[in-house]
């Protein structure tokens, strides 16, 4: 699954090649593909979130000199 960062960059670039495009047709399918990709971000939480690292648990005793 893509992040809210990622699709937010990508809506951001398309908007941009929209407006400096010439082309109205080309520049109305950029700015719905953008549209589209902000619809997608939108309900995302605005951190994106990778896997979380294992709990580790050590076994060994406060009183060990070696402990971590």
């Amino acid at each position: 699954m893509l992040g809210k960062t990622y699709l937010t960059k990508q809506a951001s670039l398309l908007l941009e090649f929209a407006k400096n495009t010439s082309d109205s047709e080309l520049s109305a399918k950029l700015i719905s593909k953008a549209a589209d990709l902000k619809s997608q971000a939108d309900p995302l939480p605005d951190r994106d979130q990778g896997p979380k690292p294992p709990d580790v648990a050590w076994d060994v005793s406060p009183d060990d000199p070696t402990a971590p």
